[in-house]
């Protein structure tokens, strides 16, 4: 008996090993299940739409921003920003990251939607508690194989001046580009590139992007978009709350995942909130087919 016992002892290290594989490979597959949408591979388009609230909305957009490209480093996406339109005082009024790498659209997608911010302003002399709202939208980088029809006659080119406020830093060319879809009013612009020829092809791509999304959503009958094209933030599509002050928490409103971590978060670890997302549309989609 003894002998038996200590044999046994002996392999836990093994089961330990096999159960952490097995654990892995669980979570892998429970992974590409909740991933199993047409674009979820796809790389992505994030924008940031500052809301209402001058410098302090424009601070918030640019943390929301920051917060982005660090959950796309700890994942080991590359995360380049392919238009950005800087507030004077502080902050960004709007930029759009492109996400580069597997599933970072299926990842992101639940996003889109508006995000609160709770604080002690920084900007106020008084030390009064402020409430931000900046909108969030995620697009799937559409690929070489899916054709969206755009007619030339459709379509309104624009340029402009590209870079940085002022100064050296400031592009004396006119190397920004924009593309209006004149039928729907829907615009895309990049300002990222020196070279026009490269701001061209990116504002292109994400036009087609955005067109593909609308399309998608007319036949999912999701009328709602999260801001329009003027950039007006849609209030009533609030997702998730960040509260700094009076005490600290992080809410999402669909899922009811919370933390008190707000600063993680803010660092880029809501992986927490991502997962959970998923689960719950993949739920969803359970009910729906009755399984």
């Amino acid at each position: 008996m003894a002998e038996f016992c200590e044999e046994d002892a002996s392999l836990e290290p093994d089961w330990d090993r096999d159960l952490r594989r097995f654990e892995e490979r669980f979570a892998d597959f429970e992974q590409k299940a909740m991933l199993s949408g047409t674009h979820d591979i796809s790389n992505a388009f994030l924008r940031i739409q500052a809301g209402t609230g001058g410098t302090e909305a424009c601070d918030w957009a640019e943390m929301l921003m920051r917060m982005y490209t660090r959950w796309a480093e700890r994942h080991g996406y590359k995360a380049e920003i392919v238009d950005e339109l800087r507030n004077e005082a502080a902050g960004i009024r709007s930029a759009t990251l492109h996400i580069v790498g597997d599933y970072a659209f299926g990842n992101l997608q639940s996003e889109s939607g508006v995000h609160r911010l709770v604080r002690i302003s920084p900007f106020d002399a008084n030390a009064r508690r402020q409430t931000s709202f900046a909108a969030v939208d995620v697009m799937p980088e559409i690929d070489g194989t899916i054709e969206i029809e755009i007619r030339p006659d459709d379509l309104e080119r624009q340029t402009f001046r590209s870079g940085g406020p002022g100064g050296q830093h400031q592009n004396k060319t006119e190397s920004g580009v924009r593309y209006i879809h004149l039928p729907t009013g829907v615009a895309a612009e990049s300002r990222s590139e020196r070279s026009q020829h490269k701001n061209d092809a990116m504002a292109l791509q994400m036009l087609k992007a955005k067109l593909y999304r609308i399309e998608e959503q007319k036949r999912k009958a999701e009328v709602e978009r999260m801001y329009d094209e003027k950039g007006e933030v849609s209030w009533g599509s609030q997702i998730r709350n960040y509260v700094m002050q009076p005490y600290t928490m992080v809410n999402d409103r669909r899922t009811g995942v919370e933390t008190p971590q707000v600063q993680n978060v803010l660092d880029g670890d809501i992986d927490d909130f991502l997962q959970a997302f998923l689960r719950h549309k993949l739920e969803k989609m359970h009910k729906k087919n009755g399984s």
